[in-house]
């Protein structure tokens, strides 16, 4: 199954990325990136942007991502860039939510991002909001290009939670606000990194991990593991976004700032093919090997009931004093209308 997906996502990012002839001039630059875990959807659009800034300055600018840790664990991504250590990241926002306490707010659960049009519009905006570029400064970076992560769903082990009142008790891999609504049914909230997921599953630390669905359960091996999975619990996201190194983006010159940003939406638009394309190809898969958990519209009325709204309230007024909580959490709320408007 690894195989299969590793050559579906190789040919999009081959099909989808057409060789570009020299046209940008500029010096020889070479950038690496820190990532963590394999080459998946979440990284085909950078490297999709890396390829084309490549092959628009004829090799000039090279933009080389390191994967599985090489350069920094995942929850120093942010570290490595303030000490310039590389010039770029992918991050994690709930991998370190001191670090980055506007950007919890891509975690929270039942934002309207459920869309994938609207998503991407409102992650576009939202990355260029004060409160978000702040977070990141701080860091001596520069917020770049959203992950676009699909919504979670929850795979696991033992008695499938067919009611609310199941996830009593369960060991839940969840971050952010998404795991504050896994606790208000009872469930314990465990907030590993992806790679360290998996070994906590396969030993029986855990009982059940969200991850964006499907592509991520697939990637960290939970999908292999699994007993049943969740189809329409859809509780929230969160944001696993590349970042740059400020102080070498600043030194870039002009064209390759340009072309950088002007990249920034065929990423998006890869990426977001990229987990359709899984999507079509783990669904089968799990269909076939997993126990398939479908929630009555009464019960998910009922968890947004105790895990929305009192999640939402609790995380603005903890932040507020840190920044403008509430015009964060409205700006995503605007920015959603916007993009169901035009």
């Amino acid at each position: 199954m690894k195989h299969t997906l590793r050559v579906a996502l190789t040919g999009l990012l081959l099909g989808s990325t057409a060789v570009s002839a020299q046209t940008v001039e500029g010096p020889e630059v070479n950038w690496s990136f820190s990532m963590w875990g394999n080459p998946r959807a979440l990284s085909a659009g950078m490297e999709a942007i890396a390829q084309e800034v490549a092959a628009q300055t004829g090799g000039n600018f090279n933009i080389e991502i390191f994967y599985g840790g090489q350069l920094s664990g995942a929850r120093e991504n942010l570290d490595g860039l303030q000490l310039n250590a590389f010039e770029g990241a992918a991050i994690c926002n709930f991998y370190h939510p001191g670090k980055n306490p506007a950007w919890m707010v891509f975690s929270l659960p039942f934002l309207p991002l459920g869309d994938p049009a609207v998503d991407q519009y409102v992650r576009a905006k939202m990355f260029e909001h004060p409160a978000i570029v702040a977070d990141m400064e701080a860091w001596n970076a520069m917020p770049y290009m959203s992950g676009l992560l699909p919504q979670y769903e929850i795979l696991g082990k033992g008695d499938a939670p067919t009611e609310l009142s199941g996830w009593e008790g369960l060991r839940v891999r969840a971050g952010g606000g998404l795991g504050s609504a896994m606790e208000a049914l009872g469930a314990t909230k465990q907030t590993l990194p992806a790679g360290e997921t998996s070994t906590a599953f396969q030993r029986g630390a855990l009982d059940a991990a969200a991850f964006p669905y499907t592509y991520a359960h697939v990637s960290f091996g939970i999908a292999e593991e699994a007993d049943w999975y969740t189809s329409n619990l859809a509780p929230g996201t969160s944001e696993c976004g590349w970042v740059f190194n400020k102080t070498a983006y600043d030194a870039l010159p002009e064209q390759y700032q340009t072309l950088l940003m002007d990249l920034r939406g065929m990423g998006m638009d890869i990426e977001q093919a990229a987990y359709a394309a899984q999507d079509e190809i783990n669904l089968p898969i799990f269909q076939d090997t997993m126990q398939e958990i479908v929630y009555s519209d009464a019960q998910i009325a009922e968890f947004r009931e105790v895990a929305g709204q009192p999640v939402w309230d609790a995380w603005i007024a903890d932040n507020s004093e840190k920044f403008d909580a509430q015009g964060l959490f409205d700006a995503v709320w605007a920015y959603a209308e916007e993009a169901q408007n035009q």
